[in-house]
């Protein structure tokens, strides 16, 4: 972000005790419009869907730790690997990030809440109510989803009633997340503080924007695909039944038409928080600040032109998979536009390595790994032959869980005292970055090994060549999530106030509105906006 001046905040300016009472008890948080509540029941809701995904993840490697069936028959194991990846995505990581953007798009831009406060807590009512309907598919006749969380026909118009909760819980989460962009939207364009331009904006601010943007385009898209398979199960269409017909390939080009701008709606606010967290660092104001913004706001773009490298497999004409292999590879110009500026940010700065600067420089080292094998699988030979193996799964949680989950950890950590007003234990949260970071990559990196070997995703048994890679990778898995008990001890410790009062800037290279307000922040903030000069 470039300099920001801004007139100073008096007591009465900045935030007031006294504008509206505040509600106490139940009421607070059942009719809550205040951003910095509703953000907090984003918070709670993720971390509780993080670890029931986590949970059913840990089922699978318990499965996977030796070869043969030893406590899971394969119906039930493919359950648990679809309902593991939708309540991830949709469960824990975006309604994380919608989390961070309620606390922090106000305080940043100078608003004194969202745009649309009642909005805003409808939105947040929906998750629980789909996440409900996710989780109780597990006890209907014939069990959840199990068709992955793609949910590919033709196989998810053969399942039972699982299915349609599936459907149905997508249905609501996706009209959450729609709203939630809306809000974000109008709350950016409408709500800064005077003074505040576009291009002063702090960069998370930037990222959520085209984030917001993408949601609305794509969550119809969504919308659309899962209704004609409701319609394809129920009322005698045949959108992707071949036997009337339909095309099960149509399926994948919706689903894909949402599924890679999706990949960005998750991983475009890691960038901001990092973007924010390594100049605080470093002590440098943020190398190349236009630049980024046009990085994003490029791969914001280009992320609805490269759908089918999804579907290298499927048959499609050579020429078309030379265009969406050409254009995978050209998205990651602005991507490395973004790691390059954080790199020059870094060099010759100030920096200090505390909690958040280590999650961010961790989140920057395996987000390049998991960039550089998803340009080996961008080419479409070698795809076809890594397609629905292990490889993809590797890949795939490298930029998620590495990318989205450790830009999160980076927010968490550099936001927390000013969320909680108490500092958190600097040596917790570096044994948590450690421990979870050599734990990460001993239970993802051997994936793409057994890709290259030809293990496929989604098996319950295996040949028994591959399983010490598989006893390794169960190690890990369990060694990363029990870590994250370690992180919600931490957060928890913080809330309760056990740790040192933080002061209202506790970073001393930290910028942005966000730190002229006291720590904790109040209840009531930029009653009157400030000025930005």
């Amino acid at each position: 972000m470039s300099s920001i001046a801004v007139d100073h905040i008096p007591a009465s300016q900045g935030h007031s005790e006294h504008t509206h009472a505040i509600p106490h008890g139940w009421r607070r948080w059942l009719f809550a419009t205040n951003h910095k509540d509703i953000g907090t029941m984003y918070f709670i809701f993720s971390f509780t869907m993080l670890l029931e995904g986590g949970t059913l993840a840990l089922l699978l490697r318990t499965e996977l730790f030796e070869p043969g069936l030893q406590f899971f028959q394969p119906e039930l194991f493919n359950q648990f690997t679809s309902m593991h990846g939708l309540i991830m995505i949709f469960g824990a990581i975006m309604p994380a990030f919608v989390g961070f953007a309620n606390w922090m798009v106000p305080l940043q831009i100078g608003a004194s809440d969202m745009a649309f406060a009642r909005l805003n807590n409808f939105s947040f009512w929906l998750l629980p109510v789909g996440a409900t309907l996710w989780t109780v598919s597990f006890f209907v006749p014939g069990g959840a989803n199990a068709a992955g969380w793609t949910m590919y026909a033709p196989l998810s118009l053969q399942m039972g009633l699982g299915m349609d909760f599936a459907i149905f819980g997508i249905h609501i989460l996706g009209a959450s997340s729609i709203m939630g962009a809306i809000n974000i939207i109008v709350t950016i364009l409408n709500l800064r503080a005077p003074g505040m331009t576009l291009m002063k904006m702090p960069l998370f601010c930037w990222c959520w924007l085209v984030t917001a943007y993408l949601l609305i385009a794509v969550m119809p898209v969504l919308a659309a695909a899962v209704t004609m398979l409701l319609t394809d199960r129920h009322f005698g269409t045949s959108f992707f039944n071949a036997a009337g017909g339909g095309d099960p390939i149509l399926y994948q080009h919706v689903f894909w038409f949402f599924g890679h701008p999706e990949v960005y709606i998750m991983i475009l606010p890691a960038f901001g928080i990092v973007s924010s967290v390594i100049p605080a660092f470093s002590r440098k104001h943020l190398f190349g600040y236009s630049s980024m913004v046009y990085a994003v706001t490029a791969i914001g773009i280009l992320s609805f032109l490269v759908w089918a490298h999804h579907m290298f497999a499927v048959g499609m004409p050579v020429t078309a998979q030379l265009y969406f292999m050409y254009s995978t590879m050209l998205i990651s110009v602005p991507t490395g536009v973004k790691v390059f500026n954080w790199l020059a940010t870094m060099w010759r700065g100030s920096l200090t390595f505390e909690t958040p600067m280590l999650w961010a420089i961790g989140f920057i080292f395996v987000f390049v790994i998991g960039g550089f094998t998803g340009l080996i699988v961008a080419l479409a030979p070698i795809d076809i032959d890594l397609t629905d193996t292990y490889f993809v799964v590797g890949h795939f949680h490298y930029v998620m869980v590495a990318g989205s989950l450790f830009g999160m950890f980076a927010g968490a950590y550099y936001w927390l005292p000013k969320w909680t007003g108490h500092m958190y234990s600097e040596r917790l949260g570096k044994w948590h970055f450690w421990s979870s970071m050599i734990s990460f990559n001993i239970t993802f990196f051997p994936m793409h090994f057994l890709g290259l070997a030809g293990m496929p995703r989604r098996y319950a048994d295996y040949a028994a060549q591959f399983t010490d890679f598989h006893q390794i990778i169960t190690i890990g898995a369990f060694w990363f999530g029990l870590s994250q008990i370690l992180f919600l001890y931490i957060v928890l410790k913080a809330f309760s106030g056990r740790g040192p009062v933080a002061p209202a800037k506790p970073w001393d290279g930290a910028e942005g509105l966000e730190w002229e307000v006291p720590s904790p922040a109040p209840y009531h903030t930029f009653v009157t906006p400030p000025t930005v000069k």
